[in-house]
């Protein structure tokens, strides 16, 4: 039973590490490659920069600005009188009388102004002004999730990069002790005992530093769509200091949210703009009246006739009283209430998770020293030394490498969650976001 266990874990070494090998073989490919010096060239970052600079290049803005024009181009058309309408008409007139006739021409010709029944037209104005106030909070909202977005997408990069760092770096630290050992060619059971265990540790480590360059370079794509560059563009973010500050309470940021998030106010401002629309149903009952002046002539032999007057038209409300256009109108006011209550209560669920997720990461980052990962790095690096030496065990050696890599992930994983929590109350209450600084760290 030993022996398929040692193959399958062989074969699995192997191909962690040559997955591991063609990552890094792609990376020095790239940077070596001279054919491309735009891509070859790595722009290091801070996030705040990440951020201006996908504000003012992302390609997307450009749909929610058109969405603004174009919902100011309706106001304009709702506020527009209708066209003046012409009509006439022409005929033959014949005139008979004492055995005499004669004959001519007839024709007339009016001019009519529409105008609509009162209180319509202001109603359509007030909807077209609703539509550009969604147009609008539709650009800020996503303006607000793009920055969130980047912000957090470029610390995952740098996250991933430290990762893929400090896996790198154990894996090595196992390689380099197994060559050693396969080298010395052991005897005995514990010291090939202790080989298939750096063998596992190793693979474990390679495949951790594969998984994280995959997340950097999954992360560095989304990144360059969003920053509207091209997608082989190389970038490094600058290893920032998120100090996190606490928020107010639970209840006061759900209150906040109760009215401040975008997702409500759209549904409000959409809930106001369907009782206009349930107005305009109403007053669509009366009928549109057109006035105008006319004029007719008439001329048959020396006969002639001119008549001037005024024309006034308008429908008669006869079978169609907008009933079933007021009726929708109300049905659709009734969704637009049940929404609005359904995304409110959503506001408030969402808030209060957010809230609390936040304040449990920062219980979590309170328990860490801020030299914690530098303590763990000096402490893997000191086992390596001594387990050479033959003064640590090797369950010591190896409890110590993980425990590096556990809270390297550890304490990125819980910054990065923090701050995906930060983003989701800001966009939920319109707060900024709780940081105190993006500076860059000082190295040590």
């Amino acid at each position: 039973m030993k022996q398929p266990f040692v193959v399958m874990l062989c074969r699995q070494s192997a191909v962690a590490a040559l997955a591991l090998s063609l990552s890094l073989s792609f990376a020095r490919g790239q940077e070596a490659s001279p054919t491309n010096t735009a891509a070859s060239a790595t722009i290091s970052l801070t996030l705040d920069a990440l951020v201006a600079e996908a504000l003012e290049k992302n390609p997307e803005l450009k749909f929610y600005e058109a969405e603004i024009l174009a919902a100011k181009a309706g106001r304009k058309t709702a506020g527009t009188f209708a066209n003046p309408e012409v009509s006439g008409g022409v005929g033959q007139k014949r005139v008979t009388g004492g055995g005499l006739s004669a004959e001519g021409v007839a024709w007339s010709v009016s001019v009519v102004q529409p105008f609509e029944w009162p209180g319509r037209l202001g109603l359509r104005k007030a909807i077209a002004n609703r539509d550009i106030e969604l147009a609008e909070l539709g650009y800020a909202r996503f303006k607000l999730a793009l920055a969130a977005r980047v912000r957090t997408l470029g610390y995952g990069l740098f996250a991933a990069q430290e990762k893929a760092a400090a896996s790198g770096e154990v894996a090595e630290r196992f390689k380099a002790l197994r060559e050693v050992l396969v080298q010395r060619d052991p005897a005995g059971l514990t010291p090939l005992l202790e080989t298939r265990v750096i063998e596992a540790t190793e693979l474990n480590a390679q495949r951790k530093a594969s998984e994280a360059t995959l997340a950097s370079q999954s992360a560095l794509l989304e990144l360059n769509q969003l920053r509207g560059v091209a997608t082989d563009t190389r970038l490094a973010v600058g290893q920032a200091q998120l100090n996190f500050r606490p928020v107010e309470s639970v209840e006061s940021l759900v209150a906040r949210a109760r009215t401040n998030s975008y997702e409500v106010r759209l549904r409000a401002v959409e809930l106001a703009q369907q009782g206009f629309r349930v107005d305009l149903a109403k007053n669509e009952r009366y009928p549109t009246i057109s006035v105008g002046p006319s004029y007719a002539a008439e001329r048959a032999g020396s006969e002639r006739q001119g008549i001037i007057g005024v024309a006034v038209s308008f429908p008669l409300p006869l079978w169609n009283r907008n009933s079933g256009n007021i009726d929708a109108a109300n049905a659709r006011q009734m969704q637009a209430e049940t929404s609005f209550y359904v995304t409110q209560r959503e506001a408030e669920r969402l808030a209060t998770q957010a809230a609390l997720t936040y304040e449990a990461k920062l219980r979590d980052m309170a328990r860490w020293r801020p030299d914690s990962v530098q303590h763990f790095k000096e402490a893997a690096e000191l086992a390596d030394r001594h387990y050479r030496l033959g003064a640590v065990p090797i369950a010591t050696f190896v409890e110590l490498q993980k425990q590096y890599l556990e809270a390297v992930e550890g304490l990125l994983d819980t910054k990065k969650e923090a701050l995906e929590a930060a983003a989701q109350i800001e966009l939920l209450t319109g707060l900024t976001p709780p940081l105190a600084s993006t500076a860059p760290e000082e190295k040590k």
